[in-house]
């Protein structure tokens, strides 16, 4: 891949490259649109986190019950996070990384 250098001067305006932000776009945005698009990128984040609890908990081959069971989570919190309704944050998230990452290391580290 080639890589090409450019200087850009804010102080002379020729050398600003244009197309990068469509400021009449911008501008017309209004709070709403910026709200609808926060709550969509939110409940996408959310589908995330849920499609990754998921897919950890299967990868152990282990049901809900057993999987919450292992890691000292209630069931209830293990159906929210699969489902969407929950995000798994802080020390949840990284138990999952970690379980991830090196299953047989952090279930052995939780028993």
């Amino acid at each position: 891949m080639k890589t090409v250098r450019m200087t850009i001067d804010p102080s002379i305006p020729a050398s600003l490259v244009s197309g990068w932000i469509d400021s009449a776009g911008v501008d017309a945005t209004s709070e709403e649109d910026i709200a609808k698009q926060e709550a969509a990128d939110e409940a996408e984040a959310m589908q995330d986190a849920a499609k990754f609890a998921r897919r950890v908990r299967r990868r152990l081959g282990l049901s809900q019950a057993e999987f919450s069971h292992r890691i000292d989570v209630s069931i209830d919190t293990i159906r929210n996070w699969e489902q969407g309704k929950r995000c798994p944050t802080g020390a949840a998230m990284a138990l999952l990384k970690v379980l991830d990452k090196a299953p047989e290391a952090a279930l052995a580290a939780l028993h």
